[in-house]
């Protein structure tokens, strides 16, 4: 086998870090190297190895970490290393992204590659925009070009003459620092000053922002818009279907950014399910997963199983950690089946299940108080609670109360991460809409993370996953505006939504 690397040159997409392909994600996942630009979603950086190498060549229309020869060598090097390497380049590789100069470079050196394209910005930006670049009524032809040459130098490479009527849509990428001239171009030879345009300004992501208008209108509209790059611009019939098919800054979360203080192995559920309602969410984790400081008490649990009748779960960690240390201890969760199981709410539930056990009782309403009130008879049976180290005490209390011997022990510690100078900043600033807490301990961590300083949450909404969280964050001195109630991710994004609706009435009146 060859001592040599590989190389893929992979397209990221325009923003959206659901936008990848699945084999750019599979290539991503097994590189050793990633070297990538500027625009690449910090989410899709998070899908490589742990300690792969990550490089920042940082490529901008006005900065270039480094030049493009130098990016050139840097891949040679690494792949002649024996080094699977990943070049992930915002859009497409081969789509005014110099892929094919850097192809060229791996081809001379004898470095073995492979091009994985990706979704352009040319087609993403106008479609998250609800604009199609071709539709059967208005044209079926339609050019893709840059905006980085300015129209008016000597010597232009592009001919203006030819492309102002050539296709029914143009779509122009990088142009907004030459949007005047190239209007004036395009109506110069022959494109009407009523035809609509459209700039879509980071498009596919959260903080999309679209200006239309026409040819005669539109070089006004995006400076009183502040339009900035990346964006990219539409001009064409096709613009006027955006009134009818917009659908991406409809969704009820579009623009909100949202602080998600869960544990990174649990946020990126919340993540994604912020990403689907339109939100950003920036991952600051108040806490962090680990063992417990003893595991003795965990595990002699564990030895004597078979005299436990019930399994109490009250969070999917404890299941992860009791199942966790079984593994490790070589015994089978086969050992849990003649066990009756409880779970507190249907998250927990599912990573029961997900274990390939059977749960036999969850509330209706998902509290550890409601778990006691049902369960039903317990008296004289013997229960296990395998649970955070510093969890409340009350549900092993109201069981004890009902007859049962319960024994609980720590599974797992919530701890506290480091300090939080960025989310403090982005919350002193007001650039931070929501803030979420899915646990007390989501809550007393950040607060702790912050200097006990919660002044900096009085301008976001603050959403409670339930009343025991929202009752901490209260001691706490936080002002609570959402409780879910139901005590799930789902019911926090719809209590969210909600809030987030009545806010934008209120501000409409």
């Amino acid at each position: 086998m060859s001592s040599k690397g590989l190389v893929y040159l992979v397209g990221a997409g325009p923003g959206d870090p659901g936008l990848i392909t699945v084999k750019g994600l599979a290539c991503l996942q097994k590189a050793d190297v990633v070297i990538y630009d500027r625009l690449v979603s910090p989410a899709l950086l998070r899908q490589a190895p742990r300690g792969c190498e990550m490089i920042d060549v940082g490529k901008s229309p006005r900065r270039h970490t480094l030049p493009q020869e130098a990016i050139n060598a840097l891949l040679v090097e690494k792949a002649l290393a024996g080094k699977v390497v990943v070049r992930l380049k915002g859009g497409d590789p081969f789509l005014f992204g110099r892929g094919g100069e850097e192809a060229e470079a791996l081809a001379e050196a004898g470095v073995p590659f492979e091009v994985v394209p990706g979704v352009t910005s040319a087609i993403a930006a106008p479609a998250y925009a609800g604009i199609p670049v071709t539709h059967r009524h208005h044209t079926s032809t339609f050019a893709v070009v840059t905006g980085h040459e300015d129209p008016t130098k000597a010597d232009p490479s592009l001919d203006w003459q030819k492309l102002a009527t050539a296709a029914g849509t143009l779509v122009l990428l990088m142009g907004v620092g030459n949007l005047p001239q190239i209007v004036a171009k395009l109506v110069e030879h022959g494109r009407d000053p009523r035809t609509p345009v459209a700039i879509v300004q980071q498009g596919t992501e959260p903080r999309q922002k679209t200006v239309t208008g026409t040819l005669a209108d539109i070089v006004q509209r995006a400076r009183e818009a502040d339009i900035k790059p990346p964006a990219v611009t539409i001009v064409g019939e096709v613009v006027a279907l955006r009134n009818k098919l917009r659908w991406f800054d409809t969704k009820p979360l579009f623009g909100k950014r949202v602080l998600v203080t869960r544990s990174r192995e649990q946020a990126s559920a919340l993540s994604q399910r912020l990403r689907e309602l339109g939100a950003e969410p920036l991952e600051y984790p108040a806490i962090e997963i680990a063992p417990p400081k003893e595991m003795a008490p965990l595990d002699e649990a564990i030895a004597r199983l078979a005299a436990y009748d019930w399994l109490i779960f009250t969070s999917a960690n404890g299941v992860r950690a009791l199942v966790g240390r079984m593994n490790e201890r070589g015994m089978d969760t086969r050992a849990l089946e003649r066990l009756r199981i409880a779970a507190v709410g249907p998250a927990t539930a599912q990573a029961v299940q997900n274990c390939g056990l059977r749960v036999d009782y969850m509330p209706e309403v998902y509290t550890t108080k409601e778990i006691a009130a049902g369960i039903g008879d317990v008296a004289g049976e013997r229960l296990l609670l395998p649970r955070a180290a510093r969890a409340p005490r009350q549900l092993a209390q109201a069981l004890r109360g009902k007859g049962a011997v319960v024994d609980e022990v720590a599974a797992y510690r919530t701890l506290a991460v480091g300090a939080a100078d960025e989310p403090k900043a982005l919350l002193e600033d007001g650039q931070i809409d929501i803030v979420t807490f899915t646990s007390s301990s989501t809550v007393r961590n950040l607060v702790r993370m912050l200097g006990g300083d919660t002044e900096c949450l009085r301008g976001p909404i603050v959403a409670c996953i339930g009343p025991v969280t929202a009752r901490t964050a209260k001691r706490l001195g936080i002002r609570v505006d959402v409780v879910a109630k139901e005590h799930t991710i789902a019911g926090l994004m719809e209590a969210i939504a909600a809030a987030v609706a009545e806010r934008e009435r209120d501000d409409e009146r």
